[in-house]
């Protein structure tokens, strides 16, 4: 995959159309949570996200930033690009670490249960001047998944801000349900291949800023982008996305699924064991 070329991640249209999905938005219910305040779970239920959580110290996540820096190295050797590094955790052992991280996972069973699946992860990585986007829109109305009860962390490989293109999120666009898309244009230069038609009638943006070693938490149905990264630092973090384990995949995603919490009662998740390579 060139530099120039949107990603695709979803599946297509007429697949989709082929599965009975339930895109309500499922508030969370904990009344004992061990990480989160009910403040937190409150706020999570009526924004649709939570930011500038810490989870890694200064020398951790420079660790990890190394290894990612040597990994896109070796990627964009190979031909890919730097948005191309998807689903690393079935491949790369460290990566696999930090999707079943007790840490993270902790912060996630506050929102989802004790059943938890960890299916995804994938690097977001804005070079300096690389000119991309990351258009407005909603992750769960291009997922094969029902019920919609998805949560993505956001983890900062290094700082963002809105300098170098910090994620920014509409609060309580979540509770509006599926909202309608249309296919990117040239001229939007965004690297995804769909776009939310008039988001700007949903609310004022936020920015997320967060310092490296941090996460973002938000639900699946939160309409959130991203601006072009114009300066002169990396913006890169880190993906990683978690469902109730009751949530069903459908077009073979559930082989993506790692079981980090209780049980997966009816083994609908693949759950692969952690890559030799890291």
């Amino acid at each position: 995959m060139t530099e120039s070329a949107q990603i695709k991640l979803v599946p297509e249209q007429s697949d989709l159309a082929t599965i009975q999905r339930d895109l309500r938005f499922h508030p969370s219910v904990n009344r004992h949570p061990s990480k989160l305040t009910p403040d937190q779970i409150a706020s999570f239920n009526s924004d649709g996200y939570i930011k500038g959580i810490r989870i890694f110290d200064d020398e951790e996540i420079a660790e990890h930033r190394r290894y990612l820096d040597a990994l896109l190295a070796r990627v964009m050797a190979a031909g890919g690009s730097n948005y191309s590094i998807i689903k690393p955790h079935l491949r790369c052992g460290k990566v696999y670490d930090l999707l079943t991280h007790p840490r993270i996972v902790a912060y996630v069973k506050d929102l989802l249960g004790e059943n938890v699946i960890a299916w995804g992860s994938h690097y977001f990585c804005k070079l300096p001047h690389d000119g991309k986007t990351v258009a407005w829109h909603q992750d769960a109305i291009y997922w094969p998944l029902t019920p919609s009860k998805t949560v993505t962390v956001w983890l900062a490989i290094d700082d963002a801000d809105p300098e170098n293109a910090n994620m920014r999120f509409i609060p309580g666009s979540h509770l509006f349900g599926p909202l309608p898309h249309q296919p990117s244009t040239v001229e939007e230069s965004n690297i995804l291949d769909h776009t939310a038609v008039n988001p700007d009638s949903l609310g004022q943006p936020v920015d997320v800023e967060l310092k490296a070693g941090e996460i973002s938490m938000h639900s699946d149905l939160l309409l959130h982008g991203s601006e072009a990264n114009e300066s002169e630092r990396r913006r890169c973090g880190l993906t990683l996305r978690y469902c109730a384990a009751e949530v069903r995949a459908y077009l073979d995603w559930h082989v993506k699924g790692v079981v980090v919490s209780g049980e997966d009662l009816d083994h609908h998740w693949a759950n692969p064991t952690r890559p030799e390579v890291d």
